[in-house]
């Protein structure tokens, strides 16, 4: 009963939040026992899993790893819970690829601005467009936090621990591709993630 609810709360949640409609049931795509859904990267030292979460952590030569989808994705929300770990965590949810026709909405410091940026939108060769709002009074740096992303077109909107914080449009962007999950190079961190869902809006 409480999972047929929780569906019904997402599918009116996304008509209010676009003004249009849009059905979309939410899939789990990580659970905490495998990940059938991903594309895991070939010597893999940086993605592991324990006790039902998924652990990105820097390898030592902080080459970084993108842990990305199977299935391409064109109108869709994307939903995990976060817990920073140790050092500095500069993560983030590609949205549709990796390159300067995508936004990546960050989770942690960002590297070039050396402050927390999580749930702002980074576009490469633009840099962070727009900043997510409220997010000091929100974020739970020590605890588990829940980070939600929708793209419908060329409009991205963020919710952190169920309040929407961002709202932005990139011009000529890719309106399909994989979604993906960062561990930024050039760091010494981990983060955990579990309860990963996705929905493809209809």
């Amino acid at each position: 009963m409480k999972r047929i609810y929780f569906l019904i709360f997402v599918m009116t949640f996304t008509l209010n939040a676009c003004g249009q409609k849009a059905e979309y049931k939410m899939i789990t795509i990580f659970d905490g026992d495998d990940l059938e859904y991903w594309e895991v990267p070939e010597n893999n030292v940086w993605w592991s899993m324990d006790k039902g979460t998924l652990w990105a952590k820097s390898d030592p030569d902080q080459k970084g790893s993108i842990l990305w989808t199977k299935k391409k994705y064109k109108d869709f929300v994307v939903q995990m819970d976060f817990k920073f770990g140790e050092g500095t965590v500069d993560s983030g949810i590609f949205m549709r690829g990796d390159d300067e026709k995508n936004a990546q909405i960050q989770i942690g410091e960002s590297g070039s601005l050396k402050r927390d940026m999580t749930a702002s939108p980074y576009v490469p060769k633009q840099g962070y467009p727009v900043e997510a709002e409220g997010i000091k009074e929100l974020l739970k740096m020590e605890d588990w936090n829940t980070i939600k992303a929708m793209t419908i077109g060329n409009t991205y909107k963020v919710w952190l621990n169920g309040k929407e914080v961002m709202n932005y449009t990139l011009e000529n962007a890719n309106l399909e591709g994989p979604i993906g999950i960062q561990l930024h190079p050039g760091r010494d961190m981990t983060i955990q993630f579990k309860n990963i869902l996705a929905g493809e809006l209809q």
